[in-house]
């Protein structure tokens, strides 16, 4: 099977569990895991914050993040698309009290200026601007990135009204090897951010946050209240730390292969895609002129011997990742392109 889901279906590769394996560990919840401690401290270090918390979850990285930022009642600006209001299961409602205020990006991707139109003035009548979330990379916007440039615009204006920013960075190593930068000066123009371990890193599970030394002292309460504080919890900061060590300078082939899986797709008849608009490793294409809705195409094509995932009644989404080679592009390719032949007869 060639396995074009996510990223998150990855295995831990033999140096990984053997890391794992031998971790030195202790009660994390009593902050004594040596081996979390070392991962918290690294990726503070990275992303040139001062501290930084070990998460289960993306997920709760993201809904404890915005809980240490705002109060019940507040409004927090984002786009439509973005992870953390479209699968999160309503999570910042019921867990914050926040009012989302949805804008429609250009694939994911917001502007200062768009940004600027919706921040509200002082009124008793409505709910006080508090916080801007932004996705770097955009999972549903084909794994968009935002530039430095726009990033610095969007900073200075939250600065200027005196919001807080938050930044998804699930992807953030995807986003600055793609923008040519480092995640210290992505994550720069944050007040909190955090990196996924089991996504591009390869890691079996697990997410850090990152923040000011007083934004992670209060993350850390809200951790323990919603069930995130874990024990002997090293043996899963390891492998991040293995990731963090072994398996960045891989997301570049996981890129080529994306762009290689696009260049591909965009040859096939029926296939709808702008094989410019990937830029890191997912890849997103329409499948309404094959005749196909996504649904049927997808479920058609795992007897074939690929998997992907509906994205939309007609999209597609292809993943690349650490356990994904050229040669399996290559051949998932060859596999589309036989079954929309025999498809089209």
């Amino acid at each position: 099977m060639i396995d074009l889901r996510s990223d998150t279906v990855t295995k831990p590769t033999p140096a990984m569990r053997e890391a794992m394996a031998t971790a030195e560990v202790g009660d994390d919840v009593l902050g004594e895991d040596p081996t979390v401690n070392h991962l918290q401290h690294s990726m503070a270090s990275l992303l040139g914050k001062e501290a930084a918390l070990f998460m289960p979850s993306g997920t709760m990285a993201n809904q404890v993040a915005i809980k240490t930022h705002i109060q019940p009642g507040d409004e927090i600006i984002i786009d439509q698309e973005s992870h953390i209001f479209y699968y999160e299961c309503a999570a910042t409602a019921v867990i914050s009290g926040g009012q989302f205020r949805c804008l429609p990006g250009e694939r994911g991707i917001l502007s200062a200026e768009a940004i600027a139109k919706v921040i509200r003035p002082p009124d008793v009548h409505q709910p006080p601007s508090r916080l801007i979330c932004l996705e770097n990379t955009h999972n549903r916007g084909g794994g968009s990135i935002y530039s430095m440039e726009n990033l610095t615009a969007i900073a200075k204006l939250a600065s200027d009204h005196k919001l807080r920013v938050h930044l998804d960075g699930a992807r953030l190593f995807n986003a600055a090897l793609a923008a040519g930068t480092t995640v210290e000066k992505l994550a720069s123009k944050a007040d909190s951010v955090f990196i996924a371990l089991s996504k591009g890193l390869g890691a079996p599970a697990g997410s850090v946050l990152c923040g000011s030394a007083e934004f992670i002292e209060m993350a850390l309460r809200f951790r323990k209240m919603l069930g995130g504080g874990m024990r002997q919890v090293g043996v899963l900061a390891a492998a991040g730390l293995h990731g963090l060590d072994h398996h960045v300078d891989q997301l570049l082939e996981d890129h080529q292969n994306a762009r290689r899986l696009a260049d591909g797709l965009g040859q096939m008849t029926g296939i709808q895609i702008d094989p410019e608009e990937v830029v890191t490793n997912i890849v997103l294409f329409d499948v309404t002129n094959t005749g196909m809705d996504a649904d049927t195409l997808v479920e058609r094509l795992v007897h074939k011997g690929v998997l992907m995932i509906p994205f939309g009644p007609t999209t597609v989404r292809a993943v690349t990742h650490l356990d994904i080679s050229t040669a399996d592009i290559d051949e998932a390719l060859e596999i589309i392109s036989h079954f929309l032949k025999s498809s089209a007869r």
